[in-house]
């Protein structure tokens, strides 16, 4: 095989719709047909505030924004298969499950919750995931 048919192409992708980064990291990587998106908080684009209304506000902008992040990279929340979900209180679990199970169907992604000592900018809920770019055969 020639070089050039192995090489890995790795991608960043940023999108004004979602909340620049908040220190030297990206929004997400791309890496062939695997994209990382980076833990969004429940902040506004625009004005970088956390959006009001407690955890499952937060939630539902963080998964926003996560959506706009994979609309960047030609994805979709149906190709998501890995999900972080850390909460500053455990206790909010069942709360951030609601607004989750709206932006996720069945096969839904394997996942992790954690309860952290604090999130950037004192955040009540970040999520992070790992998607597939392109056509997926769920079976």
């Amino acid at each position: 095989m020639s070089r050039q048919a192995m090489s890995i192409v790795r991608k960043v992708i940023n999108t004004a719709k979602a909340p620049s980064a908040i220190g030297p990291y990206s929004q997400a990587v791309q890496v062939n047909e695997t994209l990382y998106v980076s833990g969004q908080l429940g902040l506004d684009a625009k004005s970088m505030d956390f959006v009001d209304g407690g955890v499952q506000a937060q939630a539902k902008r963080a998964l926003e924004n996560m959506g706009h992040i994979l609309e960047a990279a030609g994805t979709s929340f149906d190709k998501v298969v890995k999900t972080t979900v850390l909460l500053k209180d455990i206790e909010d679990f069942a709360k951030v499950n609601e607004i989750y199970a709206t932006f996720f169907t069945a096969p839904y992604p394997a996942r992790a919750a954690y309860q952290c000592a604090n999130l950037p900018k004192y955040g009540l809920v970040e999520i992070e995931a790992v998607a597939v770019v392109g056509e997926v055969d769920n079976q």
